[in-house]
Parts: C-alpha cells; structure tokens; sequence
C-alpha cells in the first residue's frame, strides 16, 4: 500500500490503531505520522520510524488518508482547525469518536465534496484482533474497500449503516470490557474452586480463546456448540443452568441495551 496514514490523537484507542499499523505491515512505518499534543505519548513511535508530530495541520497535510481520534466533544474543534489544510479531492478522512453523526462531519469541514468515514474499532486493534464498524458519510466503493482493507488488516470489519453504529460500540468496543468482567468473574471462581490466581487466569484466558476458535472454524451456531459439551445430566448442563437462573443471558442483554442507549 503507497497511501500515506495521518492518526490525529494518540489516546487510547489512537495509539491503539497506530500501533496496528505498525505490526500489520500494511504500510511502512515510514508512511505513517502521529500527531498528539503529549511529547512522551509520541516518543515510542518516534523510536520505530514513524513521523510524529504536536500540529494538526502538519499531520493532515501528511496523509492521504487522515484519521482523528480524539474525545467526541473535541471532534468539532479539531475539524474546524484541520478544514482549511484538508484537501477534499485528495485525501479520505476518518473520524473516529463514539455519538457523532455523518452531518455534523461535513458540516465541521465545510466542504461540498467530501470522501469520509465514520469509524468505531475495538483497543484490540494494537493486536490485529479489533472488530471495527465503518460507514461511508460520503464515499464510493473504491475508497470504502480501500478503508475497510486498511481496517481488515488488523481484525475484521463490518461496513454498516450509521443507525447501528452505537449498538456496534457497545457490542464490540463496550464488549471488550463485558468480556474481561465474564473473565475477571470466572478467575474469582476458579480461586474459589482452590486454583492460585494466576494459575486461574491463565486457565479461563485460553479457555475463551478456544471457545472463539473453535465458533470462527466451525461456523456453528453458539448452541450447536454446547450441545456437544453438555452431556444429559451432567456438570456443564448445571452450571449453565444455575446461570440462567441467575439471570445471565437477560443480564447481559440488558448490559448492552443500556449501553446502546447512551450513544
């Protein structure tokens, strides 16, 4: 890939996203430049080749493909400040910031013709293993499969309308984090059960991880799969019980429905 990639923002997920970048190969480290305010939070990269850089307008000058992560009450200031540098026949932007709407986008840049996308990926992106939603504001197919590859290449990407994007950041981006609470809760069991504590994470880590390979290789439907573990009246079919009991799929669906609700 020849394209040049700006990342305006080396936050969290930012930082995440540029650090894919980097081990995904997609583009040499030198086609990438970071921009971010903090001088420590640029200096790893620095170290590795990438072009850094405090200015905002430096960086959208840089790229042919400008993304910006930064909070969503801050999305407006930085577009206003990188309109006049930003060359809408050129370059693609990216905004990457959970509750902003395509409008607002190309209202806060002003221009009439506008290739951008709304992006929501997961920290997992730093991995290779994000699960990232894109949708085109205003962009054809070419440039849709151009972004979408860029986001493939480190995880998968689902390109979807923008009435679904917050229902994808709280199953995805949210998930993560109800993911580890499924791990940190199933560690404290296993202490309970008489395992050390790291020996119990190590345990329920792979665990999970299997339990995602072995769905992703065999394409099953997650039932059709624990069928195949829950022998009749055996332990697994207990435990599975005495969770529902408790109430955990309709915990969990609640969890997301709340989180859906606030974007």
């Amino acid at each position: 890939m020849k394209q040049k990639i700006s990342i305006i923002g080396a936050g969290a997920m930012g930082g995440s996203t540029a650090m894919g970048l980097m081990k995904s190969g997609i583009i040499d480290n030198s086609q990438l430049m970071v921009a971010d305010p903090c001088q420590d939070t640029l200096s790893t990269f620095k170290e590795n080749n990438v072009a850094v850089t405090a200015d905002n307008k430096e960086a959208t000058a840089f790229g042919d493909i400008v993304m910006v992560f930064v909070k969503p009450w801050l999305v407006e200031k930085v577009l206003t400040e990188i309109k006049g540098t930003f060359n809408e026949h050129t370059q693609t932007l990216v905004v990457v910031a959970a509750g902003i709407k395509g409008e607002q986008v190309k209202q806060w840049m002003g221009k009439d013709a506008l290739t951008a996308f709304l992006a929501i990926p997961n920290i997992a992106i730093a991995h290779l293993a994000s699960m990232t939603f894109l949708v085109p504001i205003e962009a054809d197919s070419q440039h849709t499969e151009t972004v979408k590859g860029i986001f493939d290449s480190m995880g998968k990407t689902i390109v979807t309308e923008e009435k679904l994007l917050a229902a994808g950041t709280t199953l995805a981006s949210c998930g993560i984090a109800y993911a580890m609470r499924y791990i940190r809760a199933s560690v404290e069991g296993g202490v309970e059960l008489g395992f050390k504590a790291a020996d119990a994470e190590k345990i329920v880590e792979q665990t999970v991880k299997g339990a995602v390979e072995l769905l992703q290789a065999s394409g099953e439907h997650p039932e059709a799969a624990i069928d195949k573990v829950t022998t009749p009246g055996g332990v697994t079919i207990r435990g599975l019980n005495e969770m529902e009991h408790a109430g955990f799929t309709s915990a969990v669906i609640r969890g997301l429905k709340a989180g859906a609700s606030q974007h």
